[in-house]
């Protein structure tokens, strides 16, 4: 929900929705040479259909962007309006605060991966539904598993939940670092608010930032040490 976040005043339900366009392509994973998982070797979907209210509502699949060798892969829930029409995650506002915060931690978005659970747009920026999150699951579960991620961070509620099978009370539980099985694999994911909070609220604005260069440092960017002995962080809650 990364755009479609901004939309809301309590980014606790909002999951990282991102704006991106089109009919163009389905959101199926079919056959036509696709690879594993149904992706192609640059982590997109060439096609897609299997869920008829998305594929109508969209301009086109959003995929996710940046290096196919990233240690560190941000998760959202799905495209909003302008990922919708420019075709990648995390482009409109969401996006401004998730790239500084990134520059802050000494990073720059070509840098890291930011992808979606879903990667087409809902009708009217709502959340996608758990048939849809599980039709796109896959896509996620391939991309995960051919970028083999030192950590990944999700951006809100939604994408927290869909990637540890669990309630999240996400604004309290905002700086951990927990193990989940994603893909098959034991993989270390971190919390975050949606970078929509901030906009809304802006004393989660410190919280977001620490958040974004405790990944950095827990995925060894930096070369700080963030996670104790137990592999557990957090920061304070926000």
């Amino acid at each position: 929900m990364s755009e479609r976040g901004t939309s809301q005043a309590n980014a606790t339900t909002d999951g990282g929705r991102d704006i991106d366009g089109g009919h163009g392509r389905a959101c199926d994973g079919g056959p036509g040479g696709d690879r594993a998982g149904g992706l192609d070797d640059d982590l997109r979907v060439p096609s897609c259909e299997r869920c008829p209210a998305l594929v109508e509502s969209r301009s086109q699949i959003v995929d996710g962007v940046g290096p196919t060798d990233a240690d560190l892969l941000f998760v959202g829930e799905g495209p909003g309006a302008n990922e919708d029409e420019r075709g990648a995650p995390f482009v409109g506002r969401s996006g401004d605060v998730l790239d500084e915060a990134l520059r802050d931690a000494g990073l720059a978005r070509s840098d890291v991966r930011i992808t979606n659970c879903v990667r087409c747009r809902p009708p009217d920026n709502r959340d996608p539904t758990s048939d849809e999150l599980a039709n796109c699951r896959g896509y996620l579960d391939a991309e995960v598993d051919r970028l083999d991620p030192d950590l990944i961070v999700t951006l809100g509620k939604v994408p927290s939940e869909h990637l540890l099978d669990r309630s999240v009370a996400i604004t309290s539980e905002a700086g951990e670092v927990v193990d989940a099985r994603i893909a098959d694999a034991s993989r270390r994911v971190l919390l975050s608010v949606h970078p929509a909070a901030t906009l809304y609220d802006r004393s989660q604005r410190d919280g977001f930032f620490e958040g974004i260069a405790l990944a950095a440092a827990v995925a060894g960017v930096d070369g700080a040490t963030a996670a104790g002995e137990d592999g557990q962080s957090r920061l304070g809650e926000f």
